[in-house]
């Protein structure tokens, strides 16, 4: 409902952190606001086909309980097409706010570079 009265993001469910979901479910969410044209699929939670026709994307939105050790699992289960939102993930780190949102970005790049060279960035984990 939110995408067709012009919403251009939402949280969406995160699957970790404090806010988390079944896995399956939140993807069913977030291809519901970003795909065009979606067909049934009961374990994502869609229960009927969908055309979006021409509709604008909604972005979708994680947080909850999320900081820099689960960028893995985050880009895994939700993708790069997303708004992570670290607060007190950012904010809690042991060395100050600035710290805390290098590395958040560091852990992004590692993990995004992991996987474009082929690496298992799931099963290393934040290593």
């Amino acid at each position: 409902w939110m995408r067709m009265s012009g919403v251009d993001h939402i949280h969406a469910g995160t699957v970790v952190g404090k806010l988390e979901g079944d896995p399956l479910m939140v993807r069913g969410f977030y291809n519901t606001l970003l795909l065009t044209e979606l067909k049934i699929n009961l374990a994502e939670g869609l229960f009927f086909d969908m055309d979006w026709a021409s509709l604008r994307k909604c972005v979708p939105v994680a947080s909850g309980g999320i900081h820099c050790g689960q960028m893995h699992q985050l880009l895994y289960y939700l993708g790069d097409d997303v708004v992570l939102q670290f607060g007190g993930g950012t904010i809690g780190h042991p060395d100050g706010i600035q710290a805390g949102a290098t590395a958040n970005r560091v852990a992004l790049e590692a993990m995004v570079l992991a996987r474009n060279e082929g690496r298992d960035y799931v099963a290393e984990g934040p290593e």
